[in-house]
Parts: structure tokens; sequence; C-alpha cells
């Protein structure tokens, strides 16, 4: 597996070292986690950095100008929602959309930098279902939560989990498959240890990652479970209107000048 790495890399340095690590694992013929251990094995924390350390080879010791670098990263992204485009007729999005309409309370949990694709994915889950259970804490405080979840009649857990993977969503995840918790996993590994896994890449350009294409399937998802349940998806956002335009939640029309 390293030597179809490091001959690809010898032979494709100028346009590997603008390749994500997936796509180096598809082009060398062997998977994403042999690009990660390849690049520890040379002393590097992760393909990332073994990635901009290999640049200044290329580019003649010079950075890739900062407009070139920003193309490249939004040039991955559309990448990664094509992607997920091509892929959406073989998830069982229809099917898993009617279990989690129907599940409740429905736990949502997302620990560290996956708390933001979380929060967003139960913010507007709330909108659609009743009971909404959102974690973004490791430890005794989500194993209690996944506890009261389960003892109140939840049967299934959506889990968002992206690099760098938490070791307390897993234990939390293996804490929630003992209480007979059904796990529907958003994540970039296709390979996650989970009923029901949702891959996506992500974007590894810039120095962080970056989420657009977990976030489109995480929306999706959403989807799937309001079309599961028509009238009450109807009618909570109808009531959901009338209470924001009865407190003035939103500002109408256009902003302020």
């Amino acid at each position: 597996m390293q030597r179809r790495i490091a001959q690809y890399l010898s032979e494709h340095l100028d346009e590997a070292i603008f390749l994500s690590s997936v796509e180096l694992a598809e082009r060398a013929g062997v998977s994403q986690p042999s690009v990660t251990r390849f690049a520890m094995v040379l002393g590097f924390t992760g393909y990332p950095e073994m990635r901009q350390a290999l640049r200044p080879m290329v580019l003649g010791g010079a950075e890739a100008p900062w407009d070139t670098l920003l193309r490249g990263a939004i040039d991955c992204e559309i990448r990664n929602l094509a992607r997920v485009r091509e892929r959406l007729a073989a998830l069982p999005l229809k099917e898993l959309g009617e279990q989690l309409a129907a599940t409740e309370p429905l736990p949502v949990l997302g620990l560290r930098v996956s708390c933001g694709l979380a929060t967003t994915f139960a913010y507007y889950a709330r909108r659609i279902h009743p009971d909404v259970r959102l974690f973004t804490h490791g430890g005794s405080e989500l194993t209690d939560g996944l506890h009261a979840a389960r003892r109140a009649g939840a049967e299934w857990a959506v889990a968002v989990v992206l690099p760098r993977y938490p070791a307390e969503a897993l234990h939390g995840l293996e804490y929630a498959a003992k209480l007979g918790l059904r796990i529907v996993a958003i994540t970039d590994r296709p390979d996650f240890p989970a009923e029901i896994v949702l891959d996506a890449p992500v974007g590894d350009r810039l120095v962080f990652d970056s989420h657009a294409a977990p976030l489109a399937l995480a929306m999706a998802l959403v989807e799937a479970m309001a079309d599961a349940a028509p009238l009450r998806t109807r009618a909570r956002l109808d009531e959901y209107e009338r209470m924001t335009e009865e407190t003035g939640t939103f500002l109408p029309g256009d902003l302020p000048q």
C-alpha cells in the first residue's frame, strides 16, 4: 500500500499536492486510512501536514497565492458536493426519514468540531419534530442524556462525527448501542461503526476542514423527515411562524439601513 502511494506521489507530485486524502487514495488505488498511515509513518501528524510540506517542492519554495488556495478549496468542496449528489439515489434517506420522524425523543449528538453541524441539524429538526434532544458534551452528561432518551422511548440516535474523531463520541455511541439505540452517523468515513452511515467527504484544503458536503447531507435528512410526516410538519411550521410573528423574533422585510 505504501509503495503505491509513494509511486503515485513521485510521478504526480505537482497534482498530488492539491488532492484531498480521499482523492489521493482513489488515484493510488489504496484506502483513505492507508494515506493517513503513510503520512504518519513519515513523521507527520496527518495527511494535511504532509501535503503542506510537499507543496514547496512544486511551488519553488513559495506558498500558493491566496486566491489560488481559496479557489482550490472551493473547487474541492464542489467535487465533494458532486459526489454526494451522485450517491443520493443509493442512500436510504426516505426510509430513514420515516424512522427518525417516528421516534420520540430523537437524540442528536456532536462533540467538538462536530457540534456545529449537529446543532444546525437539531435546530431545523426541532421545527418539524416534537422532541429533539441535542448533546454537545461527552462524559457522564452524554451517557445520562442517552439513558434518559432511551427510557423516554427513543429508538434511534443521530450522531455527527467528523475529523478529528473525539474518543468521547465513540464511547457515547458504544453506550447508546448497549442501550439498544440504533445509530445513524453523519461522517466522512464509509466504514464508520454505525448501523447506518451517511458519509460525505470534508474539505481539507485549508488550515481547518470545511463541511459543505456533510451539511448538505444533513439537510437532505431533515427534508426526508419533513416529507415523512407532512401534516405534522405543516402544523408545526405554521405554529412556529405564528409564534415568531407574535414575539417579533425576526426583523420584518429588509434590514434597517
